[in-house]
């Protein structure tokens, strides 16, 4: 019998569906308390007792992984950033990687057409207006008439951009990679410098992957580039912007609003200004909501796990198929 960590704060409301799968190929899952995530301190409480972990955001660094050997083999993340998860260190000892990419670009880049549209139709505004009885037609404009920004070209940014595309939107894309010219050219899409990208966006989307050049990339610097008219719209990482630096933005009237779904600190601190922001629409790093795709992940993240583990394992639907014969 393998012990296996299961803390993927999405996966464990599941349990009664996926441990008779994970009991079928020999594995006992150690269930621990979650809350978002599980720190290093909380991870060492189970090391040398787990060969593999499905996991969230959980921090699993080159100490805790050194901690953990050597029976761990395998870290199966249940998503796609692996930021929190130090994936040099684990192959240098050994330890696999293993993830789903791709995972919630759907839901994601619906998420961000929804931030620009609110944004733009002045909806929740206008609600909240009529329902403390104010007859307000507060003054909106159309996504055609703007220009979106979009940094981080990779999946979840082209198709925020092919979204944004079909509403008639003026679109800029940055990335540190070339971006192949046939997407370019089919949508229209003009990559330009970070600095051109802030200055002329009345959008800017963060798609970026939290790399160590991505690390507080909108700083106070980069946001006295931006149009105080302009809006920002995180759904990457939350480190990827210097939190402090967005809020004395805000407060300042440098920045006309921002949406935000991700932070430096999860979950948002009770005292944290930008729950009194008027000009913020918030999400508990959320964007990823969509049975549809949490089905795809849960079966893909199990299937790794098995593939991690050196356990023979078919497709997705022999593993699919065992949960019906348990």
């Amino acid at each position: 019998m393998k012990n296996v960590l299961v803390s993927a704060p999405y996966m464990l409301p599941f349990m009664d569906r996926f441990g008779p799968v994970l009991e079928h190929f020999g594995i006992h899952p150690i269930i621990p308390e979650v809350h978002e995530r599980l720190e290093a301190e909380e991870i060492l409480r189970y090391a040398g007792q787990f060969e593999g972990t499905i996991c969230g955001d959980d921090r699993y660094s080159a100490d805790v992984i050194k901690a953990c050997l050597p029976a761990l083999k395998v870290i199966s993340k249940w998503g796609t950033g692996i930021d929190s998860i130090d994936k040099e260190a684990a192959e240098s000892m050994g330890v696999r990687v293993m993830n789903t990419p791709n995972a919630f670009t759907v839901p994601v880049s619906e998420s961000v057409m929804s931030s620009m549209l609110n944004f733009a139709r002045l909806q929740p505004w206008m609600d909240r207006a009529m329902k403390n009885g104010v007859w307000d037609k507060i003054p909106g404009h159309t996504l055609s008439e703007s220009t979106l920004g979009v940094i981080g070209v990779g999946n979840c940014g082209k198709a925020v951009l092919r979204r944004a595309r079909a509403f008639g939107m003026k679109l800029l894309g940055n990335d540190i990679v070339e971006i192949a010219p046939d997407f370019l050219v089919e949508y229209g899409v003009e990559m330009t410098t970070l600095e051109d990208l802030l200055q002329r966006a009345d959008y800017i989307s963060l798609n970026t992957t939290l790399t160590p050049s991505a690390y507080h990339l909108i700083n106070t610097e980069t946001l006295r580039l931006v149009k105080p008219t302009a809006v920002l719209i995180n759904t990457s990482r939350g480190a990827v912007v210097h939190e402090a630096a967005l809020v004395e933005a805000l407060q300042q009237g440098r920045l006309r609003g921002a949406a935000l779904d991700v932070f430096e600190q999860e979950p948002l601190p009770h005292d944290s200004p930008l729950l009194q922001m008027n000009n913020v629409l918030l999400s508990p790093h959320n964007t990823n909501s969509s049975p549809f795709y949490w089905e795809r992940v849960h079966w893909n993240t199990l299937r790794n796990l098995l593939i991690g583990l050196d356990i023979p394992v078919g497709d997705i639907a022999s593993l699919k198929a065992l949960e019906k014969r348990a």
